[in-house]
């Protein structure tokens, strides 16, 4: 399977979408296709949407999956915002028995950090990167020197008592309509938090607030450069792709060496 296109998929809390994608380059090869999340995001219903979205291609190649929660030999050992049915739960068989087609799946946030680190925010960028998806929760990725610290689930850390993302997500600003300045200095006690933590180097913004940095950069306070992803919302499916042909290289070298 040499083939440099591969289908990318991201799993969200609230809606799922597809696109082929170029990893030599990193572009979307067709308009994305989403479905809405289903409201029991049980494992088989899931499925069924991912099945929906292969067929929509008419896809028959690689397929790599961004999923919300840490991720681990195919398995996911968590379920951020999506039925907790999933925890345990080997995804690349599932959606590879779903789809016929082989799939590997990769925490969404670290998908999302693998395509900016190569085509986007972090090119070439030296020291320690932070990346993080705003959206439903909040993603953390995290690199040092170019390389991945994988299933990195700081957006659960405590901050006011509760976890993170509870206090300052996009979905938060949105469900208590607060205005850009409000949830800025919230998201910016975050940042401020992860920094003491991580002294990152870089700051990058990604997920679906990205697209709205110029409302709300004003308000982050942090010694960190701040920038907002160039792949913007793409991110994942991109990094999903990018992230199938490795392990599918990996899987390639096991059954050699049997």
């Amino acid at each position: 399977m040499k083939s440099e296109k591969i289908l990318g998929i991201d799993i969200g809390g609230s809606g799922i979408k597809g696109a082929p994608i170029n990893i030599k380059n990193g572009r979307i090869l067709a308009d994305r296709f989403r479905i809405e999340t289903p409201e029991t995001s049980s494992p088989k219903a899931v499925a069924q949407v991912v099945t929906k979205i292969v067929k929509h291609f008419k896809w028959k190649g690689l397929v790599g999956c961004g999923f919300p929660g840490v991720i681990q030999n195919g398995y996911s050992r968590t379920a951020a915002n999506v039925d907790k049915a999933w925890i345990d739960t080997n995804i690349n068989k599932l959606l590879s028995n779903a789809t016929g087609l082989p799939v590997y799946a990769i925490n969404d946030a670290d998908a999302a950090g693998l395509a900016e680190m190569k085509f986007g925010a972090g090119l070439d960028q030296r020291g320690v990167v932070l990346l993080l998806t705003i959206g439903t929760g909040i993603g953390t990725v995290l690199f040092s020197n170019g390389k991945l610290v994988p299933n990195l689930e700081m957006g659960h850390i405590e901050l006011h008592g509760q976890d993170a993302e509870k206090h300052c997500s996009d979905a938060v600003r949105k469900n208590l309509e607060l205005s850009w300045e409000d949830w800025g200095k919230r998201f910016n006690e975050y940042l401020q938090t992860m920094e003491a933590l991580l002294w990152p180097d870089l700051i990058i913004l990604g997920g679906g607030a990205s697209k709205k940095t110029d409302k709300f950069m004003e308000f982050l306070k942090v010694r960190a450069k701040v920038v907002p992803a160039e792949l913007l919302n793409e991110a994942g499916l991109v990094g999903a792709a990018l992230a199938a042909k490795y392990q599918y290289g990996l899987t390639k070298k096991k059954h050699k060496s049997k």
